[in-house]
């Protein structure tokens, strides 16, 4: 049983990253980057202006995309690129749904949309209080990550303390 959720796992972060990556592609934002896992690079190859990377710590993923020309898109599409590797969890949550690889993907999704420091949610939040305020502001955008992270951690604990 530990095995399949490990498995779940990984294979969800792994389409939580596609997801973020065809976007990006679809929307024309340059993604140089797709690794899976941290830390030290064990191989790599390189794909249509992708280098692909597998590191030796199994835990993560990521796409590194290019920040600038996200910034250039419509806050619709910068939106949709933060937002689509969540979609993507969620989608394949509903089509798995009461399998270990369902429930990876609803957890995946739901840690992913909080406003916790660089997760997925954060990112939608400062890129839309940048937009409604038209510029960038220190003070606004520490205050929200520190009561977005501290209210999402205060929500992962009572969750978890709930549920002992």
């Amino acid at each position: 049983m530990l095995i399949s959720y490990l498995f779940s796992f990984l294979f969800a972060l792994l389409i939580h990253e596609l997801g973020h990556l065809v976007t990006a592609r679809v929307c024309r934002v340059p993604a140089p980057e797709f690794g899976l896992g941290w830390g030290r690079k064990l191989m790599g190859f390189r794909f249509r202006n992708v280098e692909y990377k597998l590191h030796a710590l199994p835990i993560g993923a990521y796409v590194r995309l290019d920040i600038a020309e996200l910034q250039r898109r419509a806050l619709s599409q910068q939106v949709l690129v933060l937002l689509a590797g969540v979609i993507v969890n969620l989608i394949a949550a509903a089509l798995a749904a009461g399998t270990p690889f369902g429930n990876v993907n609803l957890l995946l999704a739901a840690t992913n949309i909080l406003p916790l420091y660089q997760q997925d949610g954060w990112k939608c939040g400062m890129v839309m209080l940048r937009a409604l305020l038209r510029r960038k502001s220190a003070i606004v955008e520490w205050t929200f990550t520190i009561a977005g992270s501290s209210l999402s951690l205060s929500l992962i604990a009572f969750q978890a303390v709930r549920h002992l």
